[in-house]
């Protein structure tokens, strides 16, 4: 393989690198997979031989949430090194590179509420954040047409790590589907890949899970591994499940997945989302609160000015707490147990 092209098989330093972009550029390994390279960190895969998926694999949304980052770089090098032997196309992302260099969740903007068309809401395109995630929604978009012709499935996994801990270690997000119905085998590959606890969404959102699934049909995920690390401090033994189930997807080999049963589940919905309407916002609990914490009806949660927050319903759960967002954006969610029981195809 021409070195200039990815040296040492290296994407993500050649990515950290060249931040601002790359020129595209585009080679054949021996093994006969096509390598395309459509700009900083996004890298395409087209294999020989019949296929009929279509996966995308994206990371560092948020720049510092570093594990699937290393995932991907491992899986991507592994590629290009031919050690690991692709039979479906794959695009894989590495989303947010001033971010990943500044070892921040962002620089300017969350990239992770700016899909769906809202990088070019209010203001515009006004950042480099808000360009990014419309770069990113053309180059989903052309992976997905680019397509042979023919019955093909869409996946994305959009992988993450949260912010604080969580009682759950690995969760996903399942983006609302309006009128489509949620897939038993993707529950099943979920707990292939680790992941039993799963949130369901009832709305439409602006993030890169809800984008692939809304706007092209995809079976996609927001799959949080674990809690924020920096570089190089991650257990990667903590990922052995998901790094196989991943790999074993892009290469089609037979993974043992376990047929679904509800029990084997902590399934939620979103009962309601608190929005930061003041800079007065505050959390009324510590600062290392885990995801999915319960408190007694009536306990109080939040204050924003003179509105308070208060435990509503028996059951409720915290998630994705965080005062710091910008006004007008949610400050956390709070979500309930749920059933899926004769729900699924």
């Amino acid at each position: 393989m021409p070195q200039q092209w990815v040296p040492n098989h290296d994407f993500l330093s050649l990515t950290r690198q060249n931040p601002n972009g790359l020129a595209p550029s585009q080679f054949q390994l021996e093994n006969g997979t096509e390598v395309q390279i459509w700009d900083t960190g996004v890298i395409c895969f087209t294999p020989e031989g019949v296929q009929d998926k279509d996966i995308v694999l994206s990371c560092g949304v948020h720049g510092n949430e570093t594990a699937p980052i290393e995932l991907c770089a491992e899986l991507v090098s592994d590629v290009l090194q031919q050690k690991l032997v692709l039979k479906q196309r794959t695009l894989v992302l590495f989303g947010n590179p001033w971010a990943i260099n500044a070892g921040k969740r962002e620089v300017e903007e969350n990239l992770n509420r700016l899909f769906s068309g809202h990088h070019s809401k209010g203001a515009g395109l006004i950042n480099a954040e808000r360009k990014r995630a419309l770069a990113l929604e053309k180059y989903v978009t052309r992976f997905y047409q680019q397509a042979p012709v023919g019955t093909r499935k869409r996946y994305l996994y959009d992988l993450h790590t949260a912010i604080r801990g969580s009682r759950f270690e690995k969760f996903a997000v399942y983006p609302y589907l309006h009128e489509r119905k949620w897939q038993q085998n993707q529950f099943e590959f979920l707990l292939a890949c680790g992941v039993s606890t799963v949130l369901l969404m009832q709305t439409a959102a602006s993030t890169f899970s809800y984008y692939a699934s809304h706007q092209h049909g995809a079976d996609a995920f927001t799959v949080e591994l674990g809690k924020v690390r920096p570089f190089g401090e991650n257990n990667m033994s903590r990922f052995t499940e998901v790094r196989q189930s991943l790999r074993a997807l892009v290469a089609d080999e037979a993974l043992a997945v376990k047929p679904f049963v509800e029990s084997d589940f902590h399934l939620y919905e979103v009962y309601r989302s608190i929005n930061k309407q003041t800079q007065d916002f505050k959390l009324h609990f510590a600062n290392d609160v885990e995801n999915f914490t319960t408190y007694p009806v009536g306990t109080l949660l939040a204050t924003d000015g003179d509105t308070e927050y208060r435990v509503e319903k028996e059951g409720e759960a915290l998630i994705f707490p965080n005062a710091k967002v910008a006004i007008g954006q949610r400050a956390m969610l709070m979500v309930v147990p749920r059933s899926v029981k004769g729900q699924l195809e």
